[in-house]
């Protein structure tokens, strides 16, 4: 009687038990599947405790709207995610209390029409906010990344402006100016330095509009090297 008390519950058990996964789940973003499809590499894998925030992920940006929808991973080249390990490896030696904190990455083409179709200015002054599309951003393909860093309970360091802020303030050409007027404090602007301190290390170029926009190579280079992301 026990035997087959057993036997019942056993197989009871066997019939209702949920399938076991062989492994992670497949990525349900078709335009996330396409850029892993292409090689492209997920900041995740290459920068060890790294805070992902897309901004256009979402509405926390400067046009409050969704542009990327359901793609939420930052992708980069594979050539760039080996300079964002050595831009970890750098910063862990540096300031270990610190991590990265990736606001932006690879961008693809559909997306960047949408930056521009959704900004409400002039077409004139639309550059000043983001790249042309006819002309295309280094971000299209994968080669820039835009970033800050943010400590061990992740809050972001006072870089004196947020992310995607169109004022001086934000510009780097612009930083003595600002600390002489007390627009900007010595302490805010030595932490911008570090940050282009470490990146520049890593092998990447800093530019002189945007404290957070680093890229991997010149414009004209990633159009040689790399497709634009579709």
């Amino acid at each position: 009687m026990k035997a087959f008390i057993f036997i019942t519950v056993f197989f009871f058990l066997c019939r209702n038990a949920q399938p076991v996964s062989g492994g992670p789940e497949k990525p349900s973003c078709p335009q996330e599947v396409t850029l892993r499809q292409l090689g492209l590499v997920d900041v995740r894998d290459v920068m060890p405790g790294v805070v992902v925030d897309l901004r256009y992920s979402g509405t926390n940006n400067f046009l409050k709207k969704d542009i990327y929808g359901c793609l939420d991973v930052a992708f980069v080249q594979p050539e760039v995610g080996i300079k964002l390990k050595k831009a970890c490896e750098i910063l862990s030696k540096l300031r270990p209390e610190l991590r990265f904190c990736v606001y932006d990455a690879g961008r693809p083409k559909w997306a960047q029409q949408a930056l521009w179709d959704h900004i409400d200015k002039p077409e004139h002054v639309k550059h000043v906010y983001v790249a042309n599309p006819k002309k295309g951003s280094i971000h299209n393909y994968g080669a820039a990344v835009d970033l800050t860093l943010v400590d061990a309970k992740g809050v972001v360091v006072d870089m004196g402006t947020p992310y995607d802020f169109f004022g001086l303030e934000a510009q780097p050409r612009c930083e003595e100016q600002m600390v002489k007027k007390g627009v900007l404090s010595r302490s805010q602007v030595n932490n911008r330095k570090l940050l282009r301190k470490i990146m520049v290390q890593a092998g990447f170029l800093s530019i002189t509009s945007e404290w957070w926009h680093f890229n991997s190579c010149s414009l004209a280079s990633a159009k040689k090297k790399y497709a634009v992301l579709p």
